[in-house]
């Protein structure tokens, strides 16, 4: 019997509504395919018929259907399924996953912007996932003014519980991903998305070439 294949790398795609995480996700995938990577693209809340059904849950309804409590163990539910089922197989078997949010988010979230303890985040996080943490975190940045306007575009301004809550909450989300991105500089790599597409896509796989074979 051969070895097992290299464990594939994972890679997250964070940050606020609206500063094209969805774009930059299928442009990268696109430009891994090319090189000849096994590529799985792939978003959370999601990514499993029982993590799809907790996302309507938890995006749906007015903005206090959930407690923060509530909304941290939903999205920890979400995602134990998640990597039990679509992440880890796929690392496992070398390759890459691309993720539209995870773990970072909720931190942002429901810790830095409704009041949570982080560590209480991080221990669900570890029960339900084993910790899983990515490789390589891009965190996609705009002005809060575009990031909103490019959002309301998105949704033909129907928001989700979360994109529906006021200023003040999104500042604070802005808020604790930066203050994230200073703690863990080496994992965390933060992104100018005010550009077009094509430039921020460039600035993004500049930094995941350390990790390329």
């Amino acid at each position: 019997m051969g070895a097992p294949p290299p464990r594939g790398k994972f890679i997250t795609l964070e940050g606020g509504e609206g500063v094209g995480k969805s774009t930059q996700i299928r442009l990268l995938g696109e430009a891994l395919r090319a090189r000849g990577l096994d590529v799985v693209e792939t978003r959370e809340p999601g990514g499993t018929e029982g993590a799809e059904a907790i996302r309507a849950l938890l995006l749906g309804g007015a903005a206090d259907r959930w407690n923060p409590q509530a909304e941290a163990l939903l999205f920890a539910a979400a995602r134990a399924d998640h990597v039990a089922r679509v992440i880890r197989p796929a690392l496992d078997r070398g390759a890459w996953v691309l993720c539209d949010r995870f773990i970072d988010s909720n931190r942002a979230y429901q810790a830095g912007a409704s009041g949570l303890a982080d560590d209480d985040i991080m221990a669900a996080h570890r029960i339900g996932s084993g910790g899983l943490m990515p490789d390589r975190t891009l965190l996609l940045t705009l002005p809060l003014d575009v990031a909103a306007e490019r959002a309301m575009q998105r949704d033909a301004g129907r928001a989700d519980r979360f994109g529906a809550r006021g200023r003040a909450f999104h500042e604070a989300v802005n808020a604790a991903f930066m203050a994230q991105a200073a703690q863990e500089p080496a994992r965390i790599r933060i992104i100018d998305a005010t550009d077009g597409a094509a430039i921020v896509s460039a600035r993004i796989q500049t930094e995941i070439e350390d990790l390329l074979p």
